[in-house]
């Protein structure tokens, strides 16, 4: 053997190295199966552990999923009934701040799944949000050319109580898959603002007033792409923008798992 090394060090060196690997990565997926085994993921749908085992989503579960299609507003991308309009009824009447963006599902099909997602500690939900953004929209969203995906920040009350923000564990979870930086600290919530389901008309746009604020004011971006879990009138992807351009943001674009109905 000590001869071997003295002719063949590097390729020794080289074999040895792999083999290390292989053991590596045999023990981390060996771990990941028992992990799974004692604590089963959660289907995002049913709530129930997956099945089949692997997945992570129920492999029927998944089907009743229901997707934004064509046509769609060539603004926040809700689907339109008239497939001769170019832009929903909202979208047709008002201004926004940011370029366009897109949402994957309708929201009364996954309205339950982002509540636990939210507020029930159901982190792992992740896996497959970001998958299936990554699948559906990977194309648009690349085609944007972004520097980088910013979520959506939580108050650091509200991040404290809830444990994490799900808007950026989905921004992690896209970023990786479509090679994308994702910039968490770059946008602040500075305002405790109330639920923006509790508001409507113009009670949602005076809630955000001021309520975001740029921290990481020596990153200078030209497109990004704003990440969060619900599109409903667009105050909060136009508040977050507005601070955004005003940093020097040339293109802003949004990403939303679910939008409402458009007319």
């Amino acid at each position: 053997m000590k001869e071997n090394e003295k002719k063949y060090p590097y390729f020794l060196k080289k074999s040895r190295a792999g083999a290390e690997k292989e053991l590596t990565e045999g023990a981390r997926r060996a771990g990941r199966i028992l992990k799974d085994l004692l604590f089963p993921l959660r289907c995002p749908v049913c709530d129930r552990p997956v099945k089949p085992f692997g997945r992570d989503v129920c492999s029927e579960c998944e089907g009743t999923l229901v997707r934004i299609r064509e046509p769609r507003c060539l603004k926040c991308g809700k689907q339109l009934q008239d497939a001769g309009a170019e832009y929903c009824y909202d979208c047709g009447r008002s201004r926004h701040i940011y370029d366009r963006g897109a949402a994957l599902y309708t929201y009364a099909c996954i309205r339950q799944t982002i509540y636990r997602f939210k507020y029930k500690g159901r982190r792992e939900y992740a896996a497959f949000l970001g998958r299936a953004l990554a699948e559906n929209l990977g194309g648009l969203i690349l085609s944007w050319r972004p520097d980088a995906l910013v979520p959506v920040p939580l108050h650091r009350e509200r991040e404290r109580e809830r444990g994490y923000n799900q808007a950026e564990l989905l921004a992690g979870e896209l970023g990786k898959r479509l090679g994308i930086p994702v910039l968490s600290g770059y946008l602040a919530r500075v305002k405790n603002t109330r639920p923006q389901k509790e508001l409507e008309g113009a009670a949602r746009q005076n809630n955000l007033k001021k309520a975001f604020k740029i921290v990481q004011d020596d990153v200078k971006l030209n497109t990004i792409v704003i990440i969060d879990d619900i599109y409903t009138t667009g105050s909060t992807i136009d508040a977050a923008a507005l601070e955004c351009r005003k940093a020097g943001v040339q293109r802003v674009f949004f990403i939303t798992l679910a939008i409402g109905k458009g007319l």
